[in-house]
């Protein structure tokens, strides 16, 4: 019986549970007892920039006009647009915050915003379809005749929304054809207030930040540079890359941008696979791939229902500076069970010499 340490058994369990009612203190619903452990070892942890480093609120700071040529203002356009919409997330806010929500054109058909897409559309009967999105996928080939702008405001920390139309109707399926230009939007996040402290103590907890967002890699770029977040300028935009590239990409970068659901667990099993302790926090329905491939999900109360149901832990307050105090609760409960399970290895050893002793001493009976 000396040579089994039962009692570590019971004394890990109540470790972990008594960690489970310190962080449930801290606003951290832990949803997997063991995801404590797996939490104090992680040396990686992968961000999604809206809704962590950024707190998910927007605004449109600036407003282009391209070319202009309907009948109908840009504002009208895009007030007739965000109108349409049922569902709204924090652009269609921000756009409905600047550009007003009215019906001034009736809708007749509508596309939903989809990570993958990179754009929502709506259609106004005989006055076409109108696009809002990534301008890299909405006008495709006439990329080039507004990428100078498009990187200039991104530079800034930017995020540019192209408005084009095509004429007639748009399926969900296939990309926009010759769609023309006629204004780009630009959108800035507000960083949170706490986010260079949080991240300034991760690094001095040996923990390395990257970042992954399905936005234009230098405007996650600077963000993250902002932030305080180490090698930032070492980003890469993954559209249009094969799983093999952007594994090798995994390892080199440290801001990836136009990233896809997908592509994010991609990233997050490389990781795995080269012995990183992966950490993934997110908040919106494209994260869930990688938040359920990760060792440790962490999700915030303010996004989707989906997002929270998948993940080990949940902030509660959907504060990022609630990270680290979760990471060293963690380590701290680890530490305590390594250092108390010592005794009972000590037991066991002197428990095993013992029987071996009595073994080789023994005298058989006569």
């Amino acid at each position: 019986i000396g040579m089994i340490p039962a009692g570590l058994f019971l004394l890990t369990s109540m470790s972990l549970a008594v960690g489970v009612i310190r962080l449930g203190k801290s606003n951290t619903l832990v949803q997997e007892l063991y995801a404590i452990e797996t939490l104090a070892r992680t040396d990686v942890l992968c961000l999604d920039k809206t809704g962590t480093i950024t707190d998910g609120t927007m605004r449109v700071v600036d407003m282009l006009e391209v070319k202009n040529h309907t009948d109908f203002t840009v504002r009208e356009l895009v007030s007739s647009m965000m109108y349409a919409f049922k569902e709204h997330n924090a652009t269609s806010i921000a756009l409905s915050n600047f550009f007003g929500k009215a019906e001034i054109l009736e809708s007749t058909s509508l596309i939903p915003f989809s990570s993958i897409r990179k754009y929502s559309a709506v259609t106004f009967g005989k006055q076409g379809t109108f696009i809002l999105g990534a301008p890299e996928y909405v006008i495709g080939d006439q990329y080039d005749k507004i990428r100078g702008r498009v990187e200039r405001f991104a530079e800034q920390g930017g995020r540019v929304l192209v408005l084009a139309h095509v004429f007639g109707t748009l399926k969900a399926s296939e990309k926009p054809k010759n769609a023309r230009p006629i204004a780009m939007i630009v959108i800035e996040d507000h960083i949170r207030e706490d986010a260079v402290e949080t991240i300034e103590r991760f690094k001095a907890g040996g923990v390395e930040v990257k970042v992954i967002s399905g936005d234009n890699p230098i405007t996650v770029s600077k963000i993250s540079k902002r932030a305080g977040i180490e090698n930032a300028d070492r980003y890469i935009s993954l559209d249009g890359m094969s799983d093999e590239e952007v594994a090798e990409a995994a390892l080199e970068y440290t801001v990836f941008g136009r990233v896809s659901p997908t592509q994010k667990r991609i990233i997050v099993k490389t990781l795995q696979a080269n012995k990183k302790t992966v950490a993934m926090t997110g908040d919106g329905v494209n994260d869930i791939l990688a938040l359920k491939e990760a060792d440790c999900s962490i999700a915030m109360a303010s996004g989707s229902e989906a997002t929270r149901y998948v993940s080990h832990l949940v902030l509660m307050d959907s504060k990022f500076s609630s990270m680290p105090k979760v990471v060293n609760e963690g380590r701290r409960v680890i530490n305590n069970i390594q250092l108390t399970s010592t005794l009972f290895l000590t037991k066991t050893v002197m428990s095993v010499l013992l029987t071996i002793l009595f073994i080789a001493l023994r005298r058989p009976y006569p």
